[in-house]
């Protein structure tokens, strides 16, 4: 059914305004002054609240056609939602550790996030009835769950980076003004871990009720079961090591980026490439 959408108009202001929230933390990370921090944080902000306002109009909007669900059911709506996520554990993790550096990045996902749904095929403002696997409260739970602990792995990548390049000059100029102590993104990293793992596993158990309730089976080793099974293995691997044997440090960074790799796969990769029940490369 066609109809005047709000949304997407929203969902591109955000995504402007994450746009300009970049280049803030990036030219505040270069002159350090307070007010350009204050500024950065303030828009991203005002982004996420016209974001969650885009999103309401969205599902308000599936209600106008008839159609009546939860907006995550495509690449286009799952893009907007995992969009916000990063921006709203970004800023859970920055009012706990003043540490606004990490926005550089929390930003650039969130706005390639939104950006990419005009170039991914499959991925339109279209509004389409579900097919019947997807009309399922399920749905909501399962789909939520797995796209915090998405964005937690986001932001943590981002900090795995800035980890990496900051260990890097501390052995040979005692590191970057402009970035935290290692020993500080060491644990950042750690608490964003410790934030996605919990819901990437509610994710997973939710979505196999899910599977039993539309198609009578818990368990099929679908490439998004499977791909979904290895990036919590790695992220298992990850809190065991830190919590048993108290890794830290590089070897942790690295461990975070190869499961963030697994996370774009699970997401992307199984859509576009592998073909299975769980594609969001096609229309619902």
């Amino acid at each position: 059914m066609e109809m005047d959408l709000i949304s997407p108009t929203l969902f591109s202001l955000s995504m402007y305004i994450y746009l300009c929230s970049f280049l803030l933390y990036l030219i505040f990370s270069a002159i350090q002054k307070r007010y350009i921090g204050i500024a950065a944080t303030s828009l991203i902000s005002a982004g996420l609240l016209i974001h969650t306002v885009g999103l309401i109009y969205r599902w308000v909007e599936t209600h106008r056609t008839g159609y009546g669900y939860v907006p995550l059911s495509n690449m286009y709506e799952s893009l907007m939602f995992f969009s916000w996520t990063i921006v709203l554990i970004y800023l859970l993790l920055e009012f706990q550790f003043k540490q606004r550096i990490i926005g550089i990045f929390a930003t650039l996902f969130a706005f390639m996030a939104i950006a990419a749904s005009s170039i991914l095929p499959g991925s339109d403002a279209t509004i389409r009835p579900l097919m019947p696997a997807l009309q399922s409260n399920w749905l909501s739970i399962h789909v939520i769950t797995c796209f915090f602990g998405y964005a937690a792995f986001a932001v943590s990548f981002g900090i795995s980076l800035l980890f990496l390049i900051q260990h890097r000059w501390e052995g040979i100029s005692g590191g970057v003004g402009w970035l935290p102590k290692t020993k500080t993104l060491d644990e950042i990293n750690y608490r964003s871990i410790v934030i996605g793992f919990p819901m990437l596993t509610v994710g997973i158990i939710t979505g196999a009720a899910w599977a039993h309730y539309a198609w009578g089976s818990y368990w099929s080793w679908d490439p998004k079961e499977t791909w979904s099974l290895i990036t919590w293995l790695i992220y298992a691997a990850f809190l065991h090591a830190r919590i048993t044997r108290d890794w830290r440090g590089r070897r942790m960074a690295i461990l975070s980026l190869v499961g963030f790799m697994a996370v774009l796969f699970t997401y992307f990769g199984v859509s576009y490439i592998l073909s299975g029940l769980h594609s969001y490369a096609s229309p619902s």
